[in-house]
């Protein structure tokens, strides 16, 4: 349900939820399904679940440019145009550059959705749990502070999400990669389970496994009950899936949040802080401009759910300034804008596979192989702290690689009509340590439309990062080549924070009030009525992608919040 604009400008909600992207969803199902009336607040414009997916049924030669930019596109968004997530048949899902101004000491990549859903209707869907290893890192290298929770305190609530979610995958029962409740794997390619066996019988330790992905290989009566259907195959999810075969929050908690009858949406709503009362000593309400009409209202409530993604959050909190928080919301460590992660990635290996000319794969499956990570693990020792994982998989050329030739005729023609040989490629996505100097921060003078300072990030990968990247392409040529890989062929294209759409840290939980923001149930320590649960929640990044921690966070601290308001706590 969506709350007419023409509203009294002055409205209170049991709680209210900032961002309806992946934290901003659960945070929604589980507080109304608890009871709560709730207030969504979203950025973007409303997309309609199924009939809001334009592009999604489309077929390739229903595009102008087959997906491509054009060059006016490319000079208009000279910043979203940078890297893969921004195209043509996406292009309505993100925000224009014109509008997502921001300014970089440092190369810093900020895609921003302009949507209800966020960033859940294009992620990868890649879901990993952290294990104890990643939880107790920090303590154990003395970097940065420690987590204020262990695995044991998160594993009840990811199985929770994951039951509802719906991740496919494999058991391995490794101490890294905590195996979660799953849906049937989806199968892996014959190149791929040869490279598989090979790579694990050359180096013990080692393990190639199917992708851990929100997609529905086979829904349970739950997931069916929700109108949701197994995944179809057709590899399109960045454009949304009319099926809801993959987890989003249109296809998977907004329904159950609506059908409880305590949640009112309202789209184009730019928060611009959170309004603290100092009598009370605890956040009443935000402050909203209408991203249309320009309006400012006030909407009020005892509980709020900050969800805005990593930096959205965090330039909220640091412009909701008051005499209790001169420097931005629960700021008392000064560490609020500091130790932005992001994973680091795009270097690796690839090479050709002779033979199993007489074999394919069906469909186009929405998903790859996954290499947990092995470096500083056991007894393994680098020169660098932390690890990585890879991720790629097997294929097979397409017609359009021999284009480029310009040749014609019938034999070029028949050529064209059988496919490819084959290819195997490992990509390796490695952890970014926490550091203070890497972080964001509020322009002092310059603003966006809205009214928001422009957010200025100074960030940059440093020497561990780096040594680290040797590695990674250096492993990856050496298990394919053992593999029986061909012509195989190392690349670092290079990357730059923000580039794998990983943003965390900016706000991150811990034990001491002196130096983080967020206690262990994602609460702000001077402000026990406003939590954080997305990505700036992060005290380390691990290497795995995070989405699924996100899910269970929120779920976690949603569960606590009411328990916390029926005591009369907050």
């Amino acid at each position: 349900m969506y709350l007419n604009i023409d509203a009294q400008k002055e409205m209170t909600y049991d709680a209210i939820v900032i961002g309806s992207g992946v934290s901003g969803g659960w945070a929604a199902k589980e507080l109304t399904e608890k009871g709560l009336r709730v207030l969504m607040l979203e950025k973007g414009h409303k997309l309609e679940h199924v009939t809001g997916y334009e592009n999604a049924m489309k077929d390739p030669w229903q595009s102008n440019y087959n997906g491509r930019l054009t060059e006016a596109q490319k000079e208009s968004h000279p910043k979203l145009s940078r890297d893969y997530p921004y195209n043509e048949m996406s292009e309505k899902y993100w925000m224009n550059d014109s509008d997502s101004l921001y300014k970089e000491v440092k190369r810093f990549d900020w895609y921003r959705p302009n949507i209800v859903g966020g960033k859940s209707i294009m992620w990868g869907r890649q879901s990993y749990r952290l294990s104890d290893i990643d939880f107790e890192a920090n303590l154990k290298d003395g970097i940065a502070v420690d987590w204020p929770i262990r695995y044991k305190d998160v594993a009840p609530w990811y199985s929770y999400v994951e039951k509802i979610a719906g991740i496919s995958g494999e058991k391995l029962g490794l101490p890294q990669l905590p195996d979660s409740e799953f849906l049937p794997p989806m199968d892996m390619y014959c190149v791929e389970k040869e490279v598989r066996k090979r790579i694990e019988k050359e180096f013990p330790g080692r393990n190639m496994t199917i992708g851990r992905v929100a997609n529905l290989s086979k829904p349970t009566q739950l997931q069916i009950n929700n109108g949701r259907a197994a995944c179809q195959y057709r590899n399109k999810c960045a454009l949304g899936c009319p099926f809801g075969a993959y987890f989003s929050t249109q296809s998977c908690t907004l329904p159950p949040a609506v059908k409880t009858g305590l949640l009112t949406l309202r789209p184009e709503s730019v928060v611009t802080n959170l309004i603290y009362d100092e009598n009370k000593k605890k956040a009443t309400g935000v402050r909203v401009i209408d991203a249309v009409t320009m309006e400012e209202r006030i909407f009020n409530a005892g509980i709020i759910f900050v969800c805005g993604s990593a930096l959205g959050t965090t330039a909220i909190l640091l412009n909701s300034t008051s005499n209790r928080f001169p420097t931005g919301f629960g700021n008392d460590s000064g560490e609020l804008g500091h130790n932005l992660m992001d994973h680091h990635f795009r270097t690796g290996a690839s090479g050709t596979w002779e033979g199993d000319a007489d074999k394919y794969y069906f469909g186009r499956r929405a998903n790859g192989i996954y290499v947990p990570r092995y470096r500083n693990i056991g007894n393994d020792k680098r020169d660098y702290l932390r690890g990585f994982g890879y991720q790629g998989g097997g294929s097979r050329a397409s017609w359009q690689r021999n284009v480029a030739e310009l040749s014609f005729g019938a034999d070029f023609k028949e050529e064209l009509t059988k496919p490819g040989p084959w290819s195997m490629g490992l990509g390796g996505f490695g952890e970014t340590l926490p550091y203070h100097e890497n972080k964001m921060y509020l322009d002092p003078k310059e603003k966006d439309k809205w009214g928001m300072p422009l957010v200025v990030f100074d960030a940059e990968l440093k020497e561990n990062e780096k040594k680290m990247r040797v590695d990674m392409a250096n492993d990856a040529a050496e298990m394919l080549e053992k593999a029986g890989v061909k012509n195989v062929k190392s690349y670092d294209r290079g990357s730059w924070l923000g580039m794998a759409i990983h943003e965390m840290g900016t706000a991150r939980m811990g034990r001491d009030p002196k130096t983080s923001v967020l206690n262990g149930n994602n609460q702000v320590h001077a402000c026990k009525n406003v939590f954080v649960t997305d990505g700036a929640c992060m005290t380390s990044a691990s290497c795995v992608n995070p989405s699924l921690t996100y899910m269970a966070l929120t779920a976690r601290a949603a569960d606590f919040a009411v328990k916390e308001k029926k005591k009369g706590n907050i």
